[in-house]
């Protein structure tokens, strides 16, 4: 059975919210997906500011934890999300499976090609065993968006 929703109200000012003690253990225990994780583990919301008119954008993406950091990617071409991280790193990173929260966090497009090798050999590796199919790791590195998280209660 799911948690009650711990709700923030979006803002303008989400480093308003930064301590505002929403990283509780539950909340914790969520977001620290491993190995073996279900896509359903690792399936969220992300609210963005439009990157033209700076209006709240929502969007359902998984999320990927390795070595204690999180990220997100796509498959490779251009993505919304990304544009409006690019312009405004400020999101709110919406639990909603088992533990319901709304999670202020901070995000770094990772744009040096060692790292993007890096971090996305592995996560395409995971999606493999998951999902099974055939990836284009070289077109992942060159096209994909990727940004590393910080969760504003964690910083």
């Amino acid at each position: 059975m799911p948690l009650p929703l711990r709700s923030l109200e979006f803002s303008n000012d989400v480093q308003a919210m930064k301590g505002a003690g929403f990283m509780d253990d539950a909340v914790r225990s969520a977001v620290e997906i491993g190995p073996g994780s279900t896509r359903a583990d690792k399936l969220v919301d992300i609210t963005t500011y439009g990157a033209r008119t700076g209006e709240p954008r929502r969007i359902e993406i998984v999320f990927h934890r390795l070595d204690g950091r999180w990220y997100l990617t796509g498959t490779p071409g251009p993505r919304g999300w990304y544009a409006n991280l690019r312009k405004d790193p400020r999101l709110v990173f919406h639990l909603k499976h088992g533990v319901l929260a709304d999670v202020p966090a901070t995000a770094r497009p990772i744009t040096e090609d060692r790292e993007r090798r890096q971090v996305l050999t592995r996560i395409v590796a995971d999606i493999k065993a998951t999902r099974g199919g055939e990836f284009d790791l070289g077109d992942w590195v060159a096209r994909s968006p990727l940004v590393e998280l910080t969760f504003d209660d964690l910083a």
